[in-house]
C-alpha cells in the first residue's frame, strides 16, 4: 500500500473488522499481503470468463488462514475489471440444494448481494437495469429520438427486445425476458407496482408460480432445482448489457460437510459436481465460481468432498504434487502460512493504518514488531498453525492498549500478555525443545 490516506469510512470499517477477526467487505486491498500467486490464478479465471468461458475454483484453508479475505480481495478485483459479483455464505439454512428451499435461499442471498463497480455494497440489480435503460436512451437521444418523441417507446422496446430475445435461448430465459420487459413497461409508464413485481421475480422472491403468473405473466419461477440455471441467465444478461460477466463467491462451504444426513449431504455434493462439470465443460458463458472451505470439507473421506468419488477424482492432488512446489493452476488452491517476512509486512501495515485511523503516532519500533512476532511464533506449533487472523487481532489489541494507556510501553504490554502455550495443549504436544530459529526480516 502506498502512503496516500485511506478514505475514513473504509479505514474505520477495515480496522473494526480486523480487530474483531472479521473479514472486511471493503478495503481489502489496503491490507493485502502475500497471496500473489493465488490472486493471479483467480485473475486468470476472470480473464477466461471475460472471453466467454467459465471456471470453478476451491480455496482451501484452515479457519483464519485468509481464504475469506482472499475471496473478498478477488471480489474487489472482479468489480474493478467490470464484472457483476454475487457472494453468499452457506449456512444450515442456505445450501446448494435441500428441502424447504435451502438451495433457493442461497440464490436469493447471491442476488441480494449482487454488486457492481458503482454499487459495491450489494442490491445492484435495479441499478444495473436502470443503467442499461439509460444507456439505450442516451444512444437514441444522440440520434435525435428523445423521450418526448412519439417513436421513442417503440425504439426503446426494439432495443430491449434485441437483448431479451437472446436470453430466451437459455433454460428459463423466456420468463426472465418477460420479467425484464415487465420492468421496462413499468419504467416507461411510471408504474412502480409493475416494476416492483418484476424485481420481485428477478430477486427470486415469489413463492408460488400462480402469484408470479398473475403479477407479471411468467410461467415458472426459480426453485431448488433450477437456481443454478438462473445464475447462468444472470451471467448471460450481464454480458449482454455491457459487463464482463458474473463472478460468484460462495464461502463457508464447511456447512455442507456438517450436514448430518448422508443423503442430503450427497445431494449437495451432486449439485456441486453438476456446477463443476457444467462450468468446466464450456456450457456456461461468462461465469466464474469461487468456493471457500476448510481442509476437512475437502479431504475427509467419510463426509467431505473426497467421500464422493466423482468429486474426489476431479479434485484430489496429482501424485506428482508435493509441499515443496506450489500449484495454483488446478481447481484447488491450498493456502499455506504466510512467511515471516509477510507477517512482518502485515503488522507494519496495520501500524500505519491504526495511526491514520486514530490520528496518533504508535510508540512501536521495527524491533518491537520483530519481538512481537518472535513471541507469537514461539508458541508450540505456530510455525505451521498460526494464522493471519490471530496475528492481526493480537497486534491490534496491543495497539489499542497503547493508545488508551499513554504511559504504557510496548515491551511491558507484550511481556504481560504473552502466552507461549496454545490453549488446549498438553505435554503430548511437544517432543523436545522448540527451536524458533532466526526470523528473516
Amino acid at each position: 500500500m502506498d502512503e496516500k490516506k485511506v478514505p475514513k469510512r473504509i479505514l474505520s470499517t477495515l480496522m473494526t473488522s480486523l480487530s474483531a477477526g472479521v473479514v472486511p467487505r471493503i478495503g481489502a486491498p489496503y491490507i493485502a499481503i502475500g497471496r500473489k500467486d493465488e490472486t493471479a490464478a483467480l485473475l486468470s479465471d476472470f480473464e477466461k470468463a471475460e472471453d466467454g468461458g467459465s471456471s470453478v475454483r476451491f480455496i482451501i484453508g484452515k479457519y483464519g488462514s485468509g481464504k475469506s479475505f482472499l475471496i473478498q480481495l478477488a471480489r474487489g478485483y472482479a468489480l474493478e475489471k467490470g464484472f457483476l459479483c454475487a457472494d453468499a455464505d452457506l449456512s444450515p439454512e442456505r445450501k446448494l440444494c435441500g428441502s424447504n428451499g435451502a438451495g433457493l435461499a442461497t440464490c436469493r442471498e447471491l442476488i441480494k448481494n449482487l454488486s457492481s463497480k458503482t454499487s459495491p455494497d450489494g442490491n445492484a440489480l435495479p441499478q444495473v437495469i436502470s443503467k442499461w435503460f439509460a444507456g439505450i436512451s442516451s444512444r437514441l437521444a444522440s440520434e435525435g429520438c428523445t423521450p418526448d418523441r412519439p417513436e421513442y417507446r417503440s425504439r426503446m422496446s426494439r432495443e430491449i427486445y434485441a437483448v431479451t430475445d437472446k436470453l430466451r435461448e437459455n433454460v428459463g430465459g423466456f420468463d426472465f425476458a418477460t420479467a425484464l420487459n415487465c420492468y421496462f413497461n413499468g419504467y416507461i409508464d411510471g408504474d412502480d407496482d409493475k416494476m416492483s413485481s418484476a424485481l420481485r421475480y428477478l430477486r427470486c422472491e415469489y413463492s408460488t408460480r400462480t402469484e408470479a403468473r398473475k403479477d407479471i405473466g411468467v410461467g415458472s419461477i426459480p426453485d431448488d432445482n433450477s437456481w443454478y440455471d438462473y445464475i447462468k441467465l444472470i451471467a448471460c444478461f450481464a454480458r449482454l448489457v455491457g459487463y464482463c460477466g458474473l463472478a460468484v463467491f460462495i464461502d463457508e462451504c464447511v456447512n455442507l460437510y456438517k450436514i448430518t444426513n448422508r443423503l442430503s449431504r450427497e445431494n449437495n455434493y451432486e449439485k456441486l459436481l453438476s456446477i463443476f462439470n457444467d462450468s468446466l465443460s464450456g456450457r456456461a458463458v461468462g461465469l466464474s465460481f469461487v468456493f471457500g472451505g476448510t481442509p476437512q470439507f475437502l479431504e475427509d473421506n467419510r463426509r467431505g468432498l473426497f467421500s464422493y468419488e466423482a468429486l474426489r477424482s476431479r479434485l484430489a492432488d496429482s501424485r506428482f504434487e508435493s509441499a515443496e512446489y506450489k500449484n495454483t493452476m488446478g481447481p484447488v488452491i491450498r493456502l499455506v502460512r504466510l512467511t515471516d517476512n509477510e507477517l512482518f509486512a502485515l503488522i507494519s501495515r496495520i501500524t500505519k493504518l491504526h495511526a491514520q485511523n486514530y490520528s496518533w503516532e504508535p510508540p512501536v519500533t521495527e524491533e518491537n514488531m520483530i519481538s512481537f512476532l518472535k513471541i507469537c511464533l514461539a508458541r508450540i506449533g505456530a510455525d505451521s498453525m498460526i494464522t493471519p487472523r490471530e496475528i492481526a487481532r493480537d497486534y491490534i489489541s496491543v495497539l489499542n492498549i497503547l493508545y488508551q494507556n499513554p504511559g504504557a510501553s510496548f515491551d511491558k504490554v507484550v511481556g504481560e500478555t504473552a502466552d507461549l502455550t496454545p490453549a488446549g495443549s498438553s505435554d503430548e504436544d511437544t517432543d523436545g525443545d522448540f527451536d524458533l530459529g532466526e526470523l528473516n526480516f
